[in-house]
């Protein structure tokens, strides 16, 4: 399988039809059919390593402020526990949790409706560590690369640029910062050339990094991507764009 990261921007994309939804549901058609979905969200990010392991997790409306329609909507995808012990064994000797509790946070089934709109491929979500290291995460994404032979979709969701202090909230259009567009074009000038490093070292790359990523849980999903990838493998861009100015679309396909 390849294995995907997805910038997934506001909530609303989960029920609305627009050019980068439209773009999800093309990359489920074009990918191959997963035994599964372990998904990195940004919005499990927690001081502890974790992986769900129920038969049936829940859809999680973690957001307010929107309207009834997004509270309404479900994403009935199956887990798979056995899945679960297999990642906790990979990651071993790291202490990872057999969570009962979490589920699917917008992060996941925001894109999976449009990824895969049936709900008929098992989800898993991985926790982001809160007490880890860039270098960290990006090694637990190494350690994850066997599943992609297995057939397991790794899928990391965040926004390589994601500032909502700066975000044009409304409907309004908003042109994107000259911030945001150079931090993007450095992200995928460094992934063009396996340059992973720098893009690992983030917060080095200065005061486009800074406004760009201002907290890590929506970028820290890329690094588990890139540390999937094999060596020289080929790297797209499947989604493009900039939302309210300042909320990167991009998506990074490897393989």
């Amino acid at each position: 399988m390849p294995a995907v990261f997805l910038g997934h921007g506001n909530p609303l994309n989960a029920i609305r039809a627009n050019d980068w939804t439209r773009a999800w549901r093309e990359l489920g058609e074009r990918l191959p059919r997963p035994q599964a979905v372990l998904a990195i969200s940004a919005h499990w990010y927690i001081p502890a390593c974790a992986v769900t392991a129920m038969a049936a997790p829940r859809t999680i409306h973690d957001f307010g402020g929107f309207p009834r329609e997004l509270y309404a909507a479900r994403y009935p995808a199956p887990g798979d526990p056995g899945l679960a012990r297999q990642v906790q064994r990979l990651l071993a000797p790291l202490a990872v949790g057999l969570d009962e509790s979490w589920g699917l946070d917008h992060g996941s089934w925001s894109v999976l409706m449009h990824l895969y709109p049936e709900a008929d491929v098992p989800v898993l979500q991985l926790s982001i560590d809160a007490r880890a290291t860039p270098e960290q995460h990006y090694e637990l994404g190494a350690r994850l690369r066997s599943l992609r032979e297995a057939g397991v979709f790794v899928l990391g969701s965040g926004d390589v640029v994601h500032n909502l202090e700066t975000y044009a909230w409304g409907a309004h259009e908003s042109a994107p910062y000259d911030w945001a567009l150079r931090f993007e074009a450095r992200v995928r000038a460094q992934l063009d050339a396996g340059e992973h490093g720098p893009l690992i070292d983030y917060p080095a790359l200065g005061a486009d990094a800074r406004a760009a990523v201002p907290t890590p849980e929506h970028y820290l999903p890329l690094l588990y991507v890139m540390g999937c990838s094999l060596p020289q493998e080929r790297v797209s861009y499947p989604v493009t764009g900039i939302d309210g100015g300042s909320v990167s679309m991009l998506a990074v396909q490897f393989g």
